[in-house]
């Protein structure tokens, strides 16, 4: 008999999950009748929660036999990957190895595939921007297949639901033709996206061939938190269960983290109806004593705050005027309790409702300064935000010839200081257990001398010249002429090579400079290491991109594509996270994060500061809900989706919130609000009245 265990945020489903795979496990061994090799399906929501659920299985039970683990979207690819042999037979598809698109590139050819349509305003909706509307539309897709529509049925839904309040007919019928060109164009070139492999998938799991496979190779299938799982999965789960397979499930009713992102809750909720349920009502952090009255006294009734003042007594609150002030003040709590030994860094959390730069920034060198490390929970930040992505591209422009367009007197005197005092000196003389000596670093000041004197900027091939073009070179004193000449030196030496052909490809390039300037490192911070993993996954990808392009377009040449590259970088684009990889050793670090981030990697701390409480974003979606998803909801009645339709979702939203992050804290929990935000409006969201209502608001110390 399957099992479906339900329960509310850190009740022990996971635990019980773990009891009822090894149980399983014990049973199909001991059974002769079952393959002695008897295979299991374990899913996670995302691929770090994978990790730690793998971790945790093996700890607890290290004689388990081997399984297979993934993710949902991590199923779809991996397996239509698999058995796409089987999908160009029976779809007529084009005999090529499939790629898979990540997200930017997916947006950079769609935009490019639909820019007529952008140009003449078919694709335009009302305050959207171009880049928007463009990922809006792919988002469409990805929706429609997790909830099994096609895509010809997407202006129809959009026309239902929306009607003229979000665009108009011709908008969304050119939305569905535009979509349908797009997987055609994909599908002829062996392109694949979240959107086509879940729409690829549908057609494999009703395929006899394929469920032949699946009922010899998984005897069972263990999901955790299959409230964040799209509708498709609830089809692959019950073809398993029908077959005689076995199934555990946990359930969060409350959890929901992603819904609006494609996942379809109370659609896989139906799956309980084959199992035995469980319920697990443990109670877990300060959510016993603070939930109820704050949604029932503060934001359902609001009933007035001297009647709430009471239970939020032993809730202490940081106020200031500017945020500015707020973020220096709260760092200022955090070290006090951290120095004081009441807490340990790896014991706090501060989450917000969207942290942006100024905070990471401003919360992370006050800490730093102090010796509190500081880390950022899955930072979406664009690649060239960073320093060390920045320094390689200009490099990329110093050694492919027609760049020279790309570089300024800036980037040169960032890329000195960066590439300086990164690397150790390589110097095979020296004794192996002698460290050799670091390169010696060229400051922002000697930096722009060098830039301003000894750069020659020309359209094909900018060079730097030799140090001796700046006539007061000595100035530059010995250690930053050292290193200055090394660089050149390197660069030069590249140079040659290209024009030898003895760089295979630009991704082979950045390989080269990451190794001799920033691996191995003297202590690069891990956001920077990711960064650097990113930046060349992303490389990776945009050429093997582009070499499936060239076979049916004319071939560009190598500067073309980098500055294409460049270019795409230069828009601010988002990459992908790098694929996840466990810290060896645990960080003991503040962990800063944003609430879907802090939500969706299941974390617990004993302290939590509250970031801009005041804020409206408590209350709105934002990037955690993709536009349409509502209506791409079984569950959906077809009607239109009205502006209280939407005020019942963003309140009820709010309450899995305030459950979910109450249930993670253990110990206390700080409300940090400032009357002005970032932007200088006043802060009037719906949690605001919670701070009026804590009594025990902390001294704040002059700076």
């Amino acid at each position: 008999m399957s099992v479906w265990i339900t329960g509310k945020t850190r009740s022990g489903k996971t635990t019980r999950l773990i009891e009822q795979f090894w149980d399983w496990s014990l049973h199909l061994r001991s059974d002769p009748k079952q393959p002695q090799r008897a295979n299991a399906l374990v899913l996670a929501a995302n691929s770090d929660n994978r990790l730690d659920l793998i971790d945790r299985i093996w700890e607890t039970y290290p004689g388990i036999p081997a399984f297979d683990s993934t993710t949902p979207l991590g199923l779809l690819q991996d397996e239509v990957t698999l058995f796409w042999p089987l999908l160009v037979r029976s779809l007529d598809l084009k005999a090529q190895f499939p790629v898979r698109l990540r997200p930017e590139t997916e947006q950079e050819l769609a935009t490019h595939l639909w820019s007529q349509e952008l140009e003449t305003g078919l694709l335009a909706r009302a305050g959207v921007s171009p880049d928007r509307i463009v990922r809006q539309t792919l988002d469409l897709m990805q929706l429609a297949a997790m909830s099994g529509q096609s895509l010809e049925e997407i202006p129809t839904i959009l026309t239902r639901g929306f009607g003229s309040s979000e665009g108009s007919d011709s908008l969304y019928s050119c939305m569905g033709q535009l979509l349908v060109r797009w997987r055609n164009w994909c599908l002829d070139r062996g392109f694949l996206t979240y959107g086509i492999v879940t729409e690829l998938y549908w057609h494999l799991l009703s395929h006899p061939a394929y469920q032949q496979h699946l009922t010899r190779r998984y005897q069972m299938v263990i999901a955790d938190d299959v409230d964040e799982y799209p509708a498709i999965m609830r089809h692959l789960f019950e073809f398993l269960l029908e077959s005689g397979k076995m199934g555990a499930f946990t359930f969060n009713p409350t959890g929901k983290i992603r819904l609006g992102l494609g996942a379809d809750p109370n659609d896989l909720a139906e799956l309980q109806s084959r199992c035995q349920i469980e319920f697990l009502d443990l109670p877990s952090g300060l959510a016993p004593q603070l939930f109820e009255p704050i949604v029932n006294s503060v934001i359902e009734s609001n009933i007035g705050l001297s009647e709430l003042s009471y239970t939020l007594s032993d809730v202490p609150s940081i106020q200031t005027q500017s945020r500015a002030d707020l973020l220096r003040h709260t760092a200022q709590e955090i070290i006090k309790a951290v120095n004081s030994q009441q807490v340990l860094p790896q014991e706090i959390a501060v989450i917000g409702p969207g942290l942006d730069a100024i905070a990471r920034y401003t919360l992370r060198e006050i800490l730093s300064h102090e010796g509190i490390a500081v880390e950022s929970l899955q930072e979406q930040r664009p690649l060239l935000s960073s320093p060390l992505v920045r320094a390689l591209l200009t490099l990329l422009g110093l050694v492919y010839p027609d760049l020279g367009r790309l570089i300024e007197r800036e980037a040169i005197a960032e890329m000195l200081v960066v590439l300086s005092g990164l690397k150790p000196q390589q110097n095979t003389a020296k004794p192996t257990d002698e460290l050799p000596p670091p390169l010696s670093r060229i400051d922002p000041v000697r930096a722009g001398l060098l830039a301003d004197y000894c750069f020659r900027p020309h359209p094909q091939q900018p060079t730097l010249l030799e140090v001796s073009a700046f006539p007061r070179w000595d100035r530059l004193g010995y250690q930053a002429t050292t290193s200055y000449n090394q660089i050149l030196q390197w660069i030069d030496q590249q140079r040659e090579q290209y024009q030898q052909r003895l760089i295979p490809s630009p991704v082979s390039f950045l390989d080269r400079a990451i190794q001799r300037f920033f691996i191995p490192t003297q202590s690069l911070p891990s956001d920077q290491l990711a960064v650097l993993r990113e930046l060349m996954e992303t490389a990776l990808h945009y050429w093997e991109v582009h070499a499936r392009l060239d076979r049916y377009t004319a071939t560009d040449t190598s500067s073309q594509t980098i500055r294409s590259f460049i270019e795409l970088l230069r828009r601010g684009v988002v990459s992908a996270n790098p694929y996840p990889v466990k810290a060896v050793i645990p960080h003991e670090a503040v962990t800063l994060a944003t609430i879907f981030q802090y939500r969706a990697n299941r974390q617990s701390h004993r302290w939590h500061f509250w970031l801009d409480i005041g804020s409206p974003l408590w209350l709105s979606g934002g990037a955690s809900t993709l536009w349409g998803a509502p209506l791409f909801l079984r569950e959906w009645s077809g009607d239109s989706w009205t502006p209280e339709d939407q005020m019942n979702e963003d309140r009820q939203r709010l309450h899995r919130i305030l459950l979910d992050l109450l249930s993670r804290v253990s110990d206390r929990l700080y409300l940090c609000h400032s009357d002005l935000a970032v932007n200088g409006q006043e802060q009037l969201g719906p949690l605001l009245p919670l701070v009026h209502a804590s009594t025990k608001s902390i001294e704040l110390m002059p700076f």
